[in-house]
């Protein structure tokens, strides 16, 4: 596996246009996401460009640009949220060093190629993590479309301090400056859209508007300098060692490997949008290894952990972006933005960032599965569901590991169902066709059970083979014929051994018949008479 792949100019018209397409497009978003995640919008530019270069000069695939993603900036805002409640001269480095880990674990991650493995992820348990980030970022952001600038925390905390306001719509200027930002983004014609995309038009018109008649918007209750965003700092990042608390480092340690599961799988599924509309194949674990160079870097330079974004990808693409260049180019005019930009940035209105992240969050919701419901099988309903609440309410982490463990316990009950279809029981000749004429033989002396079992054995079938076994009878005896099964496991040679002790207890001649040498040891370590086995 080559680190950097070769740079190739035969698309370098079509990689410009899609470096300077994605990076507008990642301006609007980078800032708002910045701000969300309480890390300040600087920290949005930072991460966008950090996460932006390195991922596209050393990720598997290379149409794909990376940069802050409404996932990763919802799990990064209560990483923050939570180090500074406990430290707050620290908390903040804390939470960078959670991105710089991330990055550590994400290149494990490539170099132990665990790539195919985060690919299997089941539709539903994703659909349900998804859908439940899109939900978050969509109340997150209602403080700040409503004007209530200082109401902060997590979704529970949101819905119950807005409990507590008098009147919700009284921030004419928050409230207006949110309708029209959301009127430009949603109703803007494509024609316009195709040239500039609509979150930068509503962000030029929302900043230029505030600016030009603040005295229509800010009011004694909604001053000018609480609905903007502030200054932000202009310049190169500067280097940040890690801060470490060595009383909180198994939950630091949980909360950087949050960050890197989460971006690991944001990435990958960008990158299977990217495979799709560019007709190739991405290198999952090389993606990996350059999402990881690119948040370790960003976590010692103070910016946002990034992934695979899938709308800054697209526009690349549809631009005509194809090699790591698009995505590095966009990168380097978001800094140079950074550097010259500054003050005009700071007098974005808060209003028109959180409406674009509204965008953010409609976009994320699985709207196909929520308009497919009714058609789609129960079990994969009640584990999206199920996801997304703990996703809302709880903790985005517990409802990976419970999605994942539900989608377990559905495959192997279908597994099991399909191998205990898959063992045959005889006790008829007329059944016995198919079996050699000794094994026949032993069927037309009559009360002979004979079973013949198919492939791998799971511990939910071995369990079914003999709940099977003891409830037949008029049989003195029995026949296990493995032929056909190349390996067994400890719980299913567990229940070859209970059979043969049922049989015992019963008085019933049993032979096992077929093993191979691999299953023939096993059976005799765990137990089973050398003398029934042939």
């Amino acid at each position: 596996m080559k680190l950097v792949e070769s740079i190739n100019l035969n698309n370098i018209r079509g990689d410009i246009t899609g470096g300077i397409t994605a990076a507008i497009v990642a301006l609007p978003f980078a800032l708002a996401m910045g701000l969300a995640s309480g890390a300040g919008a600087e920290a949005g530019l930072y991460g966008a460009i950090i996460t932006g270069f390195f991922a596209a000069i050393f990720g598997g695939t290379p149409s794909q640009v990376s940069g802050p993603t409404g996932p990763m900036t919802i799990v990064m805002s209560l990483i923050v949220t939570k180090y500074l409640a406990i430290y707050p001269d620290t908390g903040l480095a804390l939470a960078f060093f959670t991105v710089f880990l991330a990055g550590i674990f994400q290149i494990c991650f490539g170099l132990l190629k665990l790539g195919k493995y985060i690919n299997l992820m089941p539709h539903a348990v994703i659909s349900g993590f998804m859908t439940g980030i899109g939900v978050i970022i969509i109340v997150l952001q209602l403080p700040q479309i409503l004007g209530f600038y200082e109401i902060k925390g997590s979704t529970l905390n949101i819905f119950s301090e807005l409990g507590n306001v008098g009147q919700l719509f009284n921030n004419f200027g928050a409230i207006s400056l949110s309708i029209m930002t959301l009127i430009i983004i949603y109703l803007l014609p494509k024609r316009i859209t195709k040239i500039v995309p609509s979150p930068l038009i509503a962000l030029t018109f929302g900043t230029l508007i505030l600016l030009i008649l603040p005295e229509y918007f800010a009011s004694n209750s909604e001053p000018y300098s609480q609905m903007i965003l502030g200054a932000i700092p202009t310049g190169l990042p500067s280097f940040q060692l890690p801060a470490i608390e060595l009383s909180i480092i198994v939950d630091l340690i949980i909360s950087a490997l949050t960050l890197a599961i989460l971006g690991s799988i944001d990435s990958l599924l960008t990158s299977l949008v990217a495979d799709e509309i560019t007709r190739t194949h991405h290198d999952s674990n090389k993606e990996l290894i350059g999402q990881g160079i690119g948040n370790t870097l960003s976590g010692l330079f103070g910016g946002l952990p990034g992934a695979g974004a899938t709308m800054r990808t697209m526009a690349n693409v549809k631009a005509g972006g194809f090699t790591p260049i698009s995505g590095s180019l966009h990168a380097i005019l978001l800094l140079i933005i950074v550097l010259v930009g500054g003050k005009f940035a700071s007098h974005i209105p808060l209003a028109v960032l959180g409406a674009i992240l509204v965008k953010v969050g409609t976009d994320i919701i699985d709207w196909n599965f929520l308009k497919k419901i009714s058609k789609i099988p129960k079990v994969s309903v009640v584990m999206m569901t199920t996801v997304l609440i703990i996703t809302v309410f709880y903790n985005l982490m517990v409802a990976v590991a419970v999605g994942l463990v539900m989608a377990s316990l559905v495959l192997l009950q279908r597994i099991t169902e399909l191998q205990l279809e898959g063992i045959v029981a005889i006790q008829s000749i007329e059944d016995a066709s198919h079996l050699d004429e000794s094994h026949q033989e032993l069927i037309r002396k009559g009360q002979t059970l004979f079973y013949q079992l198919n492939g791998l054995m799971s511990f939910g079938s071995a369990k079914g083979l003999v709940k099977d076994f003891s409830v037949r009878s008029n049989y003195s005896n029995a026949i296990l014929d493995l032929s056909n099964v190349p390996n067994i496991d400890y719980t299913t040679s567990r229940g070859i051994a209970e059979i043969c002790k049922i049989c015992e207890e019963r008085s019933i001649e049993i032979k096992v018949i077929g093993t191979n040498d691999k299953v023939h040891k096993f059976l005799e370590n765990i137990g089973v008479d050398n003398s029934i086995i042939e």
